[in-house]
């Protein structure tokens, strides 16, 4: 990006923008050739000093390679972060969705299983101030947008404990979560799969997936509750 698109993008000054671009720069997480200021390989560091020291990195990934492995389906976990999930583990059969998934990826909590599942765990103001933060639109015709409807069909996730969403986001996407609680009864992160809608029912993902993923997320729980 040149320094003027970067300022832009931020909502800083050009010369604060600067600033701080040199300081990456010299720090190494920034090439500049001149013109356009590149991320460089070093800017990984960052990310990994976050899943280094994050329990769920060591703990959660064997459960989720049998998941994937059972279901030959995509498995992720992800946490809340403001209005979005972010993915921060992720293993992927199949591609399910018109943009690449990774760790990093952020998609809005309020539409898809994951964030359902975070946000039942919420105090109502707490719900209520992410939603008002949130940018609640239709992306597809199945796309639940009515507020209240919305926040039923959360506090259904957290009375069921699992969220199922159909072409809510997609209209090819379907997937089914359940929470990840540490030893606090805290919910702190979701674990969900994601499949092909064409593929299978939701009664059927319900039945097939459900288990599995339910019994993955137990002994990570388990796991949790012994640190």
């Amino acid at each position: 990006m040149t320094l003027s698109a970067v300022a832009d993008r931020t909502g800083l000054t050009r010369a604060g923008a600067r600033r701080i671009l040199l300081t990456l720069v010299q720090l190494g997480y920034v090439a500049h050739d001149g013109r356009l200021f590149t991320l460089t390989p070093r800017i990984l560091e960052l990310g990994y000093a976050y899943l280094s020291a994050t329990p769920l990195w060591n703990l959660a990934l064997p459960y989720m390679e049998q998941v994937a492995e059972t279901t030959r389906e995509s498995c992720s976990v992800s946490v809340l972060e403001g209005t979005d999930v972010v993915y921060i583990l992720r293993l992927a059969t199949h591609k399910v969705m018109s943009i690449n998934l990774a760790v990093g990826s952020r998609l809005p909590a309020w539409a898809t299983s994951m964030g359902r599942v975070l946000l039942a765990s919420l105090t109502e103001p707490e719900l209520d101030d992410v939603l008002s933060r949130s940018d609640i639109r239709a992306y597809t015709p199945a796309t639940i947008t009515d507020r209240a409807a919305l926040k039923k069909n959360i506090a259904l996730a957290g009375t069921r404990g699992y969220a199922c969403v159909t072409k809510e986001l997609e209209p090819g996407l379907q997937s089914v979560a359940v929470p990840i609680i540490d030893r606090s009864g805290r919910a702190i992160a979701a674990m969900n799969i994601s499949t092909h809608a064409s593929r299978y029912t939701r009664a059927e993902m319900l039945r097939v997936f459900l288990p599995p993923l339910t019994h993955a997320a137990e002994h990570i729980n388990a796991a949790l509750a012994r640190r």
